[in-house]
């Protein structure tokens, strides 16, 4: 092919190519059917049905604003002029005058149509709230209450506490805030992640008080009463008042108030509410506020707790983890959203007759906003005896307050009928450990607090006290180490001469003879050792757990009581998470030199396997302490230092030669059998009769052959 052909070629596909870009194009039946349908949609939207609000209902408009006045009331607002309503209703952005409503004349009949559903909602909410509708509108207010420790703000619309602030605690401060020296105080509660309600019931309506503005009255410094007047003269009230413990020194703390008391008072209340009407129902919500640097151990410190009624221990909780709900059918005294330093309790003065439990856990990716907000979104759903007849049919006290164990203790009395144990909401670990951290630990911090000592130096004399209280214990485990390992070359003969399996039970009441000439026991290193675990786990829970290391520095770290994250990295490693503490890799690095120090003192003979496991351990406490409290990692890294020195010490003090001597001493003496070893013995002796007479049996059996 040449060159003026290929050039011919392109041309005509040029000239195809233009014409079939440029020729009309040809509806297609699809095509037809798709512009049919556009132009029908047009049609029908210019042609839309349009809503109107009929002559009832603008007469009922009418008697609602001569009843009730002006009434604003989502996006409409009412004016009652000459016995007529008069208005406008405002929806996406546009204002519709409430006299067009009535005609089917105008250019946009979605927003008509959505200012008539406006007023109906109106209407409907008014019609439902028949003897409280008087108070469906008004003005939020709210109106400040407080003391030396507490402040809270209690709002007029649903008369609830919407924000409750501790003056003494700070809320938790990024590095960032650190470097400027900016703190805010603690607040509990707020409007954003607290509401509450009571909600009465009479044979068709339901009353739910959130959706009223409430009036205040008997305004003082500590207390109010938030009213709702109804027809006839009839009124629902809340009463709030700050209990302060200088005027009430039997049921507070004079130093720390934390309570409000909420009492639910009534007048000709059963002009609406039937008398047979014998319960009264209680929501509540609250997302738990995160209050601390360290979010991931607080998140696994804050659940929703309740006491069922009862002179009794019997507190319970929904699981830290996940998102669980449970329903609880007993008596119930009181109800806590509870985080690692700080609660909300609701505590009635007789009691809940049930209630629905329910808390969800906040996702990253379903929660973004909540996410590093809050830790829990809990919920209740509960009832009450009420009575219509009853001037005051419910009362309760409201704790805002630190999850101090002293205060909370001095709380548990408040109550007259019962213990209501708000101890419960430190989190000391269990019944042992909890004996241990409130009788010995507390006490003793406590008083080492009163030198005015840092609190770091406080964990450093508390830890030696620790130790030094536990050093008979430990010496005494030493001395048994240290025999065990005199004793070995002794008890390697023993396993060669009697190699036969057969002969376990001789080997056994050899090596049996031999302890008990030395005057060595095989246990006697573990149980000095198991005696001092419960201490050591109790601390793991008390430092955590106490309110005091709480914003207290230390050398390097802000706040003892969150991980010390000085080194942060660019990725998060599952389980250990994005940083590194200092003191839980100085715990970790003694941890492996102790180890390696214990390994020296074992046998040879040690599987090899066993010795990799121990210096794997370490390695496992460096991922699970992390996340933990700073002065929890140094407790353990002081401890380990001192257990250490412990060691060297007592290897100092401890001669293998002045021990062989008084093994070789108590060998010669006369050994008293106690009654244990001797039936021991006997038992053993029985059971290798036995072994005997079987073995000859087979023997003889074999002969017989």
């Amino acid at each position: 092919m040449d060159k003026n052909t290929v050039i011919g070629m392109l041309l005509m596909c040029a000239v195809i190519f233009g014409f079939m870009y440029f020729q009309p194009k040809e509806e297609t039946p699809q095509n037809k059917q798709a512009s049919a349908t556009t132009e029908k949609t047009k049609d029908q939207s210019a042609n839309a049905s349009i809503d109107t609000l009929t002559s009832n209902e603008m007469t009922l408009l009418d008697t609602l604003t001569a009843k009730n006045g002006n009434i604003t009331f989502e996006g409409v607002k009412l004016i009652s002029q000459e016995g007529k309503a008069t208005g406008t209703v405002q929806v996406e952005n546009k204002t519709i005058d409430l006299s067009t409503l009535t005609q089917a004349k105008t250019d946009d009949p979605r927003s008509q149509n959505l200012a008539v559903q406006a007023v109906r909602n109106v209407i409907s909410k008014y019609a439902q709230a028949s003897a409280f509708s008087s108070n469906l509108t008004g003005e939020a207010k709210t109106v400040t209450l407080e003391n030396d420790s507490l402040k809270v703000e209690i709002s007029t619309k649903g008369g609830m506490l919407t924000r409750a602030t501790l003056k003494g605690y700070k809320a938790y401060r990024t590095q960032e805030d650190y470097k400027n020296n900016k703190s805010v105080p603690v607040e509990i509660i707020t409007p954003e992640n607290n509401q509450y309600s009571f909600i009465l019931n009479s044979t068709t309506q339901r009353y739910d008080t959130r959706d009223f503005f409430f009036t205040p009255e008997q305004q003082n410094d500590s207390s109010v009463t938030m009213t709702l007047n109804l027809e006839g003269g009839a009124k629902w009230s809340l009463r709030y008042t700050l209990v302060n413990g200088s005027k009430d020194k039997k049921n507070a703390n004079d130093r720390d108030t934390y309570m409000v008391r909420m009492e639910v008072l009534q007048q000709g209340i059963d002009k609406v509410i039937p008398s047979n009407m014998s319960t009264m129902d209680f929501s509540w919500n609250q997302k738990i506020k995160r209050q601390e640097a360290g979010k991931q151990f607080e998140e696994r410190n804050s659940a929703l707790y309740w006491k069922i009624q009862g002179d009794n221990d019997d507190v319970n909780n929904l699981s830290e983890n996940g998102s669980k709900e449970e329903k609880v059918q007993e008596r119930i005294k009181w109800i806590s959203g509870k985080s690692q330093f700080f609660s909300t309790v609701l505590i009635a003065n007789q009691s809940f007759n049930g209630a629905q439990f329910k808390s969800t856990a906040f996702e990253k990716e379903k929660n973004p906003k909540d996410y590093d907000q809050y830790l829990k979104d809990i919920s209740v759903d509960a009832t009450l005896d009420y009575s219509s007849l009853n001037p005051t049919p419910a009362s309760f006290y409201f704790y805002f307050g630190p999850n101090r164990y002293a205060l909370l203790s001095s709380y548990d009395k408040f109550s007259p009928q019962e213990d209501l144990h708000l101890t419960r909401l430190v989190s000391l670990g269990w019944t042992l450990f909890r004996w241990i951290n409130s009788g010995i630990v507390m006490p003793v911090f406590n008083w080492l607090c009163k030198f005015g000592w840092s609190l770091g130096i406080v964990i450093l004399v508390l830890t030696i006290l620790l130790k030094l209280a536990l050093w008979p214990l430990t010496y005494k485990s030493y001395m048994s180490q240290a025999k065990m390992k005199i004793l070995q070359p002794d008890i390697q003969v023993i396993n060669e001469k009697y190699p036969d399996p057969n002969d376990a039970m001789k080997k056994q009441q050899k090596t049996m003879e031999l302890y008990k000439q030395a005057g060595a026991n095989p246990m006697g290193g573990c149980l000095p050792m198991l005696l001092q675990m419960p201490f050591l786990i109790a601390m793991f829970w008390f430092f955590p757990s106490s309110i005091d290391l709480r914003g207290q520095s230390f050398l390097w770290a802000p706040d003892l009581s969150a991980p010390d994250a000085i080194i942060s990295l660019p990725f998060s490693i599952p389980f250990l998470g994005d940083h590194l503490s200092i003191f839980c890799l100085l715990m970790t690095a003694t941890n492996i030199g102790y180890t390696y120090i214990n390994m020296q003192s074992q046998s040879s003979s040690q599987m090899p396997g066993m010795k990799w496991m121990m210096y794997l351990m370490p390695l496992m406490f460096l991922v699970f302490f992390n996340t933990y409290a700073a002065g929890l990692s140094y407790y353990y890294f002081v401890s380990l230092l001192i257990t250490i020195i412990q060691t060297y010490l007592t290897r100092m003090m401890v001669k293998e030669d002045k021990v062989r001597a008084v093994m070789a001493e108590n060998a010669k003496k006369p050994k008293k059998k106690s009654g244990f070893m001797a039936r021991l013995e006997e038992a053993q002796r029985q059971q290798l009769e036995q072994q005997k007479r079987a073995a000859k049996g087979g023997s003889n059996s074999k002969r017989r052959r």
